[in-house]
């Protein structure tokens, strides 16, 4: 079985993200093949989403948490009294991110060892995305640094990326 990071934005999105990159992620479970990702909003989300809907047992999937789920879940709720997101966004992630840990357990993978959430923390988590990924599929948004950072991450291990570049207003 291969490993496919999946990389992408968390800020911007529109349907066309969304449609590729759940196409990519069916593609790659049908095939028998397993998807990396860091359980952030939108293209983490995606991924995750269909990985659930066609491999329910969820031992095609691995999401690299920044944090203890705990830590991270009281972070994006945090985040949306802030108005950075919405209450829905925050609800319906960790809602996605328990369920997926209650069906497979060892699918989350969370850093006990880190309490806070920051660029560093997050740069760290693409790390670890990237060093347990065969390939990398980068959705790149208005040229968001959190997906660069990826990308030159998987280019120094000498990984095979796909880049979807994209700009939204």
């Amino acid at each position: 079985m291969k490993w496919i990071g999946i990389t992408g934005s968390w800020r911007a999105t529109n349907k066309q993200v969304e449609k590729d990159v759940r196409r990519e992620v069916s593609k790659i479970i049908k095939a028998g093949n397993g998807i990396v990702t860091g359980g952030a909003l939108n293209v983490d989300y995606f991924a995750a989403d269909e990985v659930l809907k066609n491999n329910p047992n969820c031992n095609q999937i691995k999401i690299f948490l920044p944090t203890t789920l705990e830590i991270y879940s009281r972070h994006y709720f945090k985040r949306a009294d802030e108005g950075v997101i919405t209450y829905a966004q925050a609800k319906g992630l960790i809602l996605l991110l328990t369920k997926i840990k209650e069906i497979n357990p060892s699918s989350i993978i969370e850093n006990l060892a880190n309490s806070i959430l920051d660029k560093s923390s997050y740069f760290q988590r693409n790390q670890d995305v990237v060093d347990v990924s065969d390939e990398l599929l980068a959705f790149h948004v208005n040229s968001s640094e959190g997906v660069k950072d990826t990308i030159n991450k998987a280019k120094k291990k000498n990984i095979s990326i796909r880049i979807f570049e994209y700009k939204i207003k």
